[in-house]
C-alpha cells in the first residue's frame, strides 16, 4: 500500500493541480446541505414557512438541479476548467448574494436551486471530473486530495457559522460567503495558468475504457455496468443523508440528547478523511473496479448499530463505519467512470450519475419523513437502509467482474 511518504511527494510535484480541486470541492461546500441547514431556522422564521413547507422548496429545488445537471454536466467535456470552473465560482457566489438580500419568500426556490446546481453540482462536478482526466496511474491519490477541501469545511464550517451567528446576521454571514468565493476566483486563474484545452490534449491523455474505446453517454445508458451500479450511488446519498436530516428525531427516539449526536461528527469527518486516503491508494494499486462492491459493507453493518444501539456510544461505532464507507464514495465513482468508459466523454458521463445523486439527497429526507409520518418508525428504517446496501453491493459485483474482462489491461 501507498505510504505517507509517497503521499507527500504525489502532492509536491502536483500542488497547483491538486489545489484547485481542493478549493473547488471547499467552494461546493456553499451549496452543501450541511451548509444550507445551518441556517435552516432564520430562513423559516425571515419567510414565515413550516418545516414541511421548506423542506418541500429543499426538496424540489434540489430535484430540479438534478435534471439541470444532465444537461449541464457535458460542458466540462468542451471547456477548459479555467474558463468553465472560474465561471461557476462566479456564479455560486452571486446565488450566495442572492441570498443575502432576497427579501421575498417566492423567490426563494429559485435560490436555492442556483445555491445546490452551482454549489454541490457544478463546482464539484468539474473539481472531480477534472481529477479524473488530469490524473491516470495516480488518479485515486489525486480524488483522495481534492475531497479534502469538502471533507474539512463539513467538519469545521457549521460550527463555525453557529458560532458566527451569535455576532453576525444570518444574510451577513452569506454576503460573506459570496465575498470569499469572488476572492478565490484569481487564486484559481493563476493556478490555472498552464491549463490545457481538454480538445486540444495529445491523444495519450486520454484513456480508453472497456473494449479500447472512449464511450459516449449514450453508449453508457445502454450497457447494463452504469444501471447495475445506480442502486449503491443513489442509495448513499439518500439514506445518508436521511440520517443526518433526522438526527434530532433520532435522538428524541433514542432518549438521547442532540448534543450526543452532533458530538459523533469529528468521528465520522476523521474516518472518512483516513479512508478517503486509503481508497485513494487502493484505486491506484487494484481499480476501482475491484473495491466498488466492498465499500458499501460497513454501511450495512453501521445502520443495523444505529437501529439496535442502546447507548450513544452504538451509534457512535455506526458514524465511524459511515465515515469509512464515505471514503469510497468520495473516490470510487469518479474512478469507475475513467476506467471502464474512458475520460473523453467524463463529463458528460458524469453529469448522469452527479444527477442521481443530488436526486438521492433530495428524496431520502422526504421520504424517510412520510414514512415516519405513517407510522414505520426510523428506527426500523434502519434496518432497511443496511439490507438495500447489501443488495446494492450484491447487484454491482458480476457485471463488475464482467467488465474488468473487456478492459485494455485486462489479462
Amino acid at each position: 500500500m501507498i505510504g505517507f511518504a509517497t503521499y507527500v511527494r504525489f502532492v509536491r510535484d502536483n500542488a497547483p493541480f491538486l489545489l484547485v480541486g481542493a478549493l473547488l470541492t471547499m467552494l461546493s461546500s456553499f451549496g452543501q446541505t450541511f451548509f444550507i441547514a445551518v441556517f435552516g431556522g432564520e430562513i423559516r422564521a425571515e419567510f414565515g414557512l413550516s418545516n414541511g413547507e421548506w423542506g418541500l422548496i429543499y426538496m424540489f429545488s434540489t430535484a430540479a438541479s438534478a435534471v439541470a445537471m444532465v444537461f449541464m454536466g457535458g460542458l466540462v467535456d468542451k471547456f477548459r476548467v479555467r474558463t468553465l470552473g472560474i465561471l461557476v465560482v462566479g456564479l455560486l457566489a452571486s446565488s450566495c448574494f442572492a441570498m443575502a438580500i432576497n427579501p421575498y419568500a417566492a423567490m426563494l426556490p429559485f435560490v436555492i436551486f442556483a445555491l445546490r446546481f452551482f454549489g454541490q453540482g457544478m463546482v464539484s462536478h468539474v473539481a472531480l471530473v477534472a481529477m479524473a482526466r488530469w490524473f491516470i496511474a495516480t488518479r485515486g491519490r489525486a480524488l483522495a486530495i481534492a475531497s479534502l477541501g469538502i471533507m474539512l469545511a463539513e467538519a469545521a464550517m457549521p460550527i463555525t457559522l453557529v458560532w458566527l451567528k451569535g455576532f453576525f446576521a444570518w444574510q451577513t454571514l452569506w454576503f460573506g460567503t459570496g465575498i470569499i468565493a469572488l476572492l478565490l476566483m484569481p487564486v484559481l486563474y493563476r493556478l490555472l495558468r498552464l491549463e490545457r484545452t481538454p480538445q486540444s490534449s495529445l491523444a495519450e491523455d486520454h484513456v480508453v475504457g472497456m473494449d479500447c474505446k472512449h464511450w459516449t453517454r449514450k453508449d453508457v445508458l445502454r450497457h447494463p455496468l452504469f444501471w447495475s451500479l445506480m442502486p449503491a450511488l443513489l442509495f448513499f446519498p439518500a439514506f445518508g443523508t436521511s440520517f443526518w436530516f433526522h438526527q434530532v428525531h433520532f435522538a428524541e427516539i433514542k432518549g438521547w440528547d442532540h448534543l450526543s449526536i452532533v458530538a459523533m461528527l469529528p468521528l465520522g469527518t476523521v474516518a472518512l478523511v483516513t479512508s478517503s486516503f486509503a481508497y485513494g491508494a487502493a484505486i491506484d494499486k487494484f481499480g476501482a473496479g475491484r473495491l466498488f462492491p466492498i465499500y458499501l459493507l460497513p454501511l450495512c453493518i453501521a445502520f443495523t448499530l444505529h437501529w439496535y444501539a442502546p447507548t450513544p456510544a452504538w451509534s457512535a461505532i455506526a458514524v465511524v463505519l459511515m465515515g469509512i464507507a464515505g471514503g469510497g464514495q468520495a473516490t470510487l465513482p469518479i474512478a469507475i467512470w475513467a476506467e471502464f468508459f474512458g475520460t473523453r466523454n467524463i463529463g458528460s458521463i458524469k453529469s448522469m450519475v452527479a444527477a442521481v445523486m443530488v436526486l438521492g439527497t433530495a428524496i431520502g429526507p422526504g421520504l424517510s419523513g412520510v414514512l415516519i409520518d405513517l407510522g414505520f418508525g426510523f428506527e426500523q428504517q434502519m434496518l432497511v437502509f443496511a439490507a438495500s446496501f447489501l443488495l446494492a453491493a450484491l447487484i454491482s459485483i458480476a457485471p463488475l467482474k464482467r467488465a474488468i474482462r473487456q478492459l485494455p489491461t485486462a489479462t
